[in-house]
């Protein structure tokens, strides 16, 4: 059976791709979460939720060379890069306002003070507002850098991988979708090589590859190299792969996902950073994730109520992404700030959780839709 089959609908989508970005995206909130009462990397709560960054990278892959790569103009379509890049800033960039907005109202909430307490001047926050709404990374250390802990986007810290779907989205529009499957095939493998090479040099100090939120200690070739491989895996899967039908591919893709990213810290030695880690984080990335990816194309949803929770998790899953941290920050403060147990923090990382959605889905269904579709009609036919 081929790709055509593991759609649903005429409306061309991949619903039960839709569906599992929602549950990767739900899976980042939880691992948030237990950043608060976290040591260290090792310790951490959902340890490897970082990973759905890596899975989201595939799938933006996946999906946009499904959509796009026999469309470009230099392939006798009537897309170029310059219409690519104008509907991804539609897609993209009405989220970045309202996450940016929120950003502003938790700190002014903590009352305008770094993590340390030293109060951050009007000037500096302004700066990091206008950076932010670029999409524009501070810089660690530098006066925009309002919460002094080496934030590229210190009103919303989330945004950093928005800015690596950006840049894959540059790369896509002038460059890896005119490649061969061959060359393309090099790109993947030149990836991995330098995604294993940074895991394995312990570059980001855990022997692990949840790196790229900070351009300090060289986070930033991190973020790229975790961008450059699955973006770009998942094109080429979008061009090479065929389909069979696997019933329930989206509970079998989504059990997969959520185990994946719940895994404790991989070590023989408990407390301690070990390469093993290194290796659990390097297998998902670059064998598992793609692999559920074919498997959630390989399904269909048979019947209204799953093709309508996976149409409403993917609807949600980006609003919430954005719209999460803001309050994640004020989570934070009062937990440092007042000595909160986990069996006290647990009401209010449910209020969080479940308030998340309701304002994903407000943010989605009164502000992100209506604008998209505005700013399409105006500029994007």
């Amino acid at each position: 059976m081929n790709s055509q089959v593991a759609k649903t609908g005429v409306t061309g989508r991949y619903h039960i791709l839709d569906g599992l970005r929602g549950v990767a995206a739900i899976m980042v909130i939880l691992y948030h979460f237990g950043e608060g009462f976290a040591t260290s990397a090792i310790d951490q709560w959902v340890n490897h939720g970082y990973l759905a960054v890596d899975f989201f990278f595939v799938l933006s892959g996946f999906v946009l060379g499904y959509a796009y790569d026999t469309r470009w103009k230099c392939k006798g379509g009537n897309i170029t890069p310059c219409n690519f890049m104008l509907r991804r800033v539609i897609r993209l960039h009405p989220m970045v306002f309202a996450g940016v907005a929120l950003g502003i109202i938790s700190f002014i909430i903590q009352g305008c003070v770094k993590w340390d307490g030293t109060p951050s001047s009007c000037l500096s926050i302004v700066l990091c507002t206008l950076l932010g709404l670029f999409c524009m990374p501070c810089i660690p250390g530098s006066y925009p850098e309002i919460r002094g802990n080496g934030e590229m986007f210190p009103l919303n810290g989330p945004t950093w991988s928005l800015f690596f779907e950006y840049i894959g989205s540059l790369l896509y529009a002038f460059l890896l979708h005119r490649l061969s499957n061959k060359a393309l095939t090099v790109v993947v493998l030149v990836s991995a090589a330098g995604l294993s090479m940074w895991a394995f040099g312990d570059m980001s100090g855990a022997y692990s590859i949840g790196s790229g939120w900070t351009l300090a200690d060289y986070g930033f070739f991190g973020g790229f190299f975790r961008l450059l491989f699955s973006f770009s895996v998942g094109l080429l899967m979008s061009r090479v792969i065929h389909t069979h039908h696997i019933p329930g591919a989206f509970w079998i893709a989504a059990i997969v996902i959520c185990a994946l990213l719940s895994v404790p810290y991989i070590t023989l030695v408990p407390g301690e950073k070990s390469v093993l880690n290194a290796c659990y984080d390097l297998l998902c990335t670059l064998i598992v994730f793609p692999a559920v990816v074919w498997i959630g194309a390989c399904g269909v949803t048979t019947d209204a109520v799953s093709t309508k929770i996976c149409s409403f998790l993917g609807s949600i899953s980006y609003p919430i992404y954005v719209v999460h941290y803001p309050a994640m920050y004020l989570y934070y403060w009062w937990v440092w700030n007042n000595g909160i147990t986990v069996t006290q923090a647990l009401p209010v990382m449910g209020a969080i959780l479940v308030g998340s959605v309701v304002v994903a889905y407000l943010f989605l269904r009164f502000y992100d839709l209506p604008l998209r579709r505005y700013l399409t009609t105006r500029f994007g036919r």
